[in-house]
């Protein structure tokens, strides 16, 4: 398990893709949502008309996207005006003016949906995120994320998370070296596949493996892993992995973890908590975008 990413920057918020990367992705989703173009738009608001449109938060949240949103309009039109009141990772209250833009009226219309799609999901990302890390607060344990995220989205969505107050797990499977239950039956068990693992491992890369008993934690420490993955354990389960552990090995635990039950797994002592839900079950935040005439 890395922890790091190795972000790239855009605007001076770190993304972990290229600007042109970022671009590519904002011109598909302009594509799928526009098509052959905004009829509605076209038909009913003369190409002249001027607009600003401003996003508000409808509920307390963390927020997060903002340059994204600004790169949606940016691609329809380079030189509009782009005003943020407020940055991401900052956790605002309900009715909070977040950012401003002003452009030709079609611009704003024609990219609002695409816009408010990046914004709801990272924020509401951002948000879970951040009620994960508030409940372990006073522990040295990292909440981690894994790689459950949208298909296309994941280093937005791993993005997120850093602003919430996670960190990341692997972004990507050359990223590090994690041997899970199918890699184990096909291996031929812990010894062997950890084995195998050290032989080839390029540079130094942690070698994790994952255990369900303190059996093949032993065997885990024995070949000199890094890190072990407990997985879907009770807490008192991971107590006596740790006491077993005595240190020797860092305790990454994951599966069934709750808002309602990740404290306990700190109290027991684990050094990492990764949690799927981060990405794959966080809800979109309700952000408005209010429109009116320059």
């Amino acid at each position: 398990m890395t922890g790091e990413t190795r972000p790239e920057t855009l605007g001076g918020t770190s993304y972990g893709l290229s600007r042109a990367a970022l671009r590519e992705l904002v011109r598909r989703a302009l594509a799928e949502d526009i098509g052959a173009g905004d009829i509605t738009t076209r038909l009913t608001v003369l190409p002249t008309t001027r607009a600003r449109g401003t996003f508000f938060a409808q509920r307390r949240l963390v927020l997060a996207g903002l340059p994204v949103a600004e790169e949606v309009f940016r691609s329809l039109e380079p030189e509009l005006r782009f005003e943020v009141f407020t940055g991401d990772g900052a956790e605002v209250e309900e009715g909070r003016a977040l950012a401003r833009v002003e452009a030709h009226a079609a611009t704003l219309l024609s990219g609002e949906r695409v816009a408010l799609n990046f914004l709801q999901r990272l924020s509401g990302i951002a948000t879970l995120t951040r009620e994960y890390a508030r409940r372990l607060v006073g522990f040295n344990t990292r909440l981690l994320d894994t790689r459950k995220t949208t298909p296309g989205l994941r280093a937005l969505e791993k993005y997120a998370v850093r602003l919430g107050g996670g960190q990341n797990h692997r972004q990507r499977l050359d990223d590090g070296i994690l041997i899970k239950n199918n890699h184990l039956t096909l291996a031929g068990g812990v010894s062997a596949a950890a084995a195998r693992a050290h032989q080839g491992r390029p540079g130094q890369l942690p070698i994790e493996v994952e255990v369900r008993t303190i059996k093949e934690l032993d065997e885990a420490i024995a070949a000199g892993a890094d890190w072990a993955l407990l997985d879907n354990m009770t807490p008192e389960q991971v107590g006596r992995c740790v006491e077993r552990a005595q240190g020797r090995i860092k305790l990454e635990v994951s599966g069934g973890i709750t808002l309602e039950n990740i404290r306990a797994y700190a109290e027991s002592g684990a050094d990492a908590i990764s949690v799927g839900a981060l990405t794959h079950s966080a809800p979109a935040m309700p952000i408005h975008f209010l429109v009116e005439r320059a």
